[in-house]
């Protein structure tokens, strides 16, 4: 039985757009669109994207037939320029068809190409992470044993940030920097293994509405992102997915149950939490 908790696909978002969604799934449609607003707001886009199209090719559709191509005066003329008939209404078919269909098909090409805006913001995320892993003397703007580090970037992003500890995966926490993001601005923190690997933990106010852990990948980097209490969260690194989804989930933990690591007192400081002291 289908509820309005099942996932909605991508097909079915397009569906809905071009009116073509089953009647047995509009209320899971509506409903996830309710509760999913980055969803929401492509769904919003690609109408309007429609409508443009319409507005500027739907007159075509409209247009009267011409007095020489009415029914009457092709039989009164026995037939007389068939074939000329026979193009005409070939053209006004296709006509038909554009305006009808085209605006459809335009909005899923260009939906397909265009990433959500959590996706953005994942790629935002990326970009810092790339840019930055990068840099020999300079990968961080204030040090990991600078006191201020933390206030400073809690009073930019808004939220208490504490940057959690990854020393049980061989990462030490090199400092952070402030970068600008898509709603605020945004913490980035970097780590490094004895090894020289590098991790990063972007962290930015993202008025979204929750979501689970994903993961996404390219050729040299890997992403595990999600939503929480109106703020994104970020971990990328190697592409090791198994091991990039320990340390995120190892992160989650530290943020939601602000508990520390066995025999790591110091740890407390280092945690990152939505909610504050």
């Amino acid at each position: 039985m289908t509820t309005d908790n099942t996932p909605v696909t991508p097909d079915e978002l397009h569906a809905f757009v071009d009116g073509e969604l089953p009647a047995d799934r509009q209320g899971a449609v509506n409903a996830w669109l309710a509760s999913h607003p980055e969803d929401a707001a492509l769904v919003a886009a690609w109408r309007a994207q429609a409508d443009a199209i319409r507005a500027r090719y739907g007159t075509a559709a409209n247009e009267p037939v011409p007095e020489r191509l009415a029914l009457d005066n092709v039989i009164r003329n026995g037939g007389r320029g068939w074939r000329g008939v026979v193009a005409a209404a070939a053209v006004a078919a296709v006509m038909a068809f554009v305006v009808g269909g085209v605006a459809g098909w335009m909005a899923r090409g260009a939906s397909a190409a265009a990433p959500s805006y959590f996706e953005s913001f994942t790629n935002d995320a990326l970009a810092a992470h790339r840019l930055y892993i990068g840099e020999v003397r300079h990968p961080i703007e204030v040090g990991a044993t600078e006191a201020h580090l933390l206030p400073w970037l809690s009073r930019r992003v808004g939220t208490a940030i504490r940057a959690p500890e990854l020393t049980s995966f061989d990462l030490k926490l090199l400092g952070g920097r402030l970068l600008p993001g898509m709603q605020g601005p945004a913490a980035l923190f970097m780590y490094e293994s004895s090894s020289g690997e590098r991790v990063t933990l972007y962290c930015s106010k993202l008025n979204l509405a929750r979501t689970g852990m994903r993961y996404n990948a390219n050729e040299r980097f890997a992403a595990v992102h999600w939503i929480e209490g109106g703020y994104g969260y970020v971990v990328s690194g190697p592409t090791d997915k198994p091991r990039l989804k320990q340390i995120a989930s190892a992160a989650y933990e530290q943020m939601e149950n602000r508990a520390p690591p066995a025999n790591s007192r110091s740890s407390l400081d280092q945690l990152i939490s939505r909610r504050g002291s």
